[in-house]
């Protein structure tokens, strides 16, 4: 199975827009069917449209990255050429994320909240944390959730932190909270 695998990139090398192409298409169908998964999903868990649009923009960059690395040893620019680029860019995306370790873990949460989040906005929740936050979810966004109080207030919440507290899906309060 390597060794037809190996001989179709010898054979695409020597047509390098054929090779270019057939990476374009390949990006293109499974942008394609991620954006209809993840569409279908967001409908159903009744997610907002600008959460949606910035996972499916971050599986776009992922799909393109790994394309492009895979295009480009196909080409021919070498395993060991190839590995010392991916590595440097590496370490300095490791600093730049070390030094933000807040946004990262928010960001990193936000996805996480996208596909496993057993609640949606609408829902009324309790969070046990120091002063057991209530209210709706009125929306979730990259960084940080909205709750309204039953008092009316809206509070911002970090998704980091929502995923670590214990949250209670709050069915005898919603006409309170409403």
């Amino acid at each position: 199975m390597l060794e037809n695998v190996a001989r179709f990139f010898a054979v695409l090398k020597e047509y390098d827009i054929l090779l270019a192409l057939t990476f374009i298409i390949i990006y293109w169908v499974m942008v394609r069917f991620t954006d209809k998964a993840i569409t279908t999903l967001a409908v159903a868990k009744k997610v907002g449209l600008s959460r949606t649009l910035f996972i499916k923009r971050c599986f776009s960059l992922i799909y393109f990255g790994f394309l492009f690395a895979v295009y480009l040893i196909a080409s021919g620019i070498g395993y060991g050429s190839f590995s010392i680029f991916l590595s440097s860019v590496f370490t300095v995306l490791g600093v730049g994320f070390i030094a933000q370790w807040s946004i990262l873990s928010n960001i990193t949460a936000s996805f996480l909240i996208f596909f496993v989040f057993p609640y949606r906005i609408g829902d009324v929740i309790k969070i046990a944390d120091g002063e057991d936050i209530e209210g709706t979810i009125l929306d979730i966004r990259m960084f940080h959730t909205l709750i309204k109080h039953p008092e009316g207030n809206v509070i911002t919440y970090p998704n980091s932190l929502l995923l670590q507290k214990s949250v209670t899906k709050c069915f005898d309060c919603a006409n309170e909270s409403s």
